[in-house]
């Protein structure tokens, strides 16, 4: 089956599912479904960053920050993560991920997608999915963030990984700061 056949749940702005339809059937259309991003690291913190292939359906050639994919049909979101980081990464065994937040991805123009973000630490060799990959490394935060200008990156991994952030610096502020 090809990636544009795989079926998955269509989802309403409360991330309920209303139904089912193929994969490139809902690209196509702009039908909202499930997504998971799981931000990976190496045993010395470092982040997984990778450029997609040309082939891909969705961003192809730009970099991510995190590994992941669509939520297949009666998928839940858990599953989903540990299945697109061990299939991205070419490993098997890893920890489950931790879920961090979830978001709804909407680009104003018929990409939007309910957005489940994850964590995971993976000390195992990897060996990305030529097919998903075309090239990888694990990068420091700090270069991550020097790249961020520099290279072009998926509008909803971006999204994500700004979220992230945010979410970082808010809760390093305390138990009594509030988001501003």
């Amino acid at each position: 089956m090809s990636a544009a056949d795989e079926i998955l749940d269509i989802v309403d702005e409360n991330d309920r599912v209303i139904g089912q339809s193929p994969r490139g059937e809902a690209y196509a259309l702009g039908l909202r479904h499930r997504c998971v991003f799981v931000l990976a690291r190496d045993a010395e913190g470092r982040i997984f960053v990778h450029r997609r292939t040309p082939a891909k359906l969705v961003f192809p050639s730009l970099h991510d920050m995190f590994v992941g994919g669509v939520v297949g049909a009666g998928e839940s979101y858990d599953t989903a993560a540990l299945r697109e980081a061990e299939e991205e990464l070419g490993v098997t065994g890893l920890p489950q991920p931790r879920h961090l937040f979830t978001f709804l991805y909407d680009n104003g123009s018929g990409r939007t997608w309910w957005s489940a973000v994850y964590e995971v630490r993976c000390e195992l060799p990897v060996r990305p999915q030529t097919e998903e990959v075309a090239w990888h490394d694990f990068l420091s935060e700090a270069e991550v963030e020097r790249r961020l200008a520099d290279w072009e990156w998926v509008p909803d991994g971006l999204a994500a990984y700004e979220r992230l952030k945010a979410l970082r610096t808010a809760g390093s502020r305390g138990p009594d700061a509030t988001a501003g």
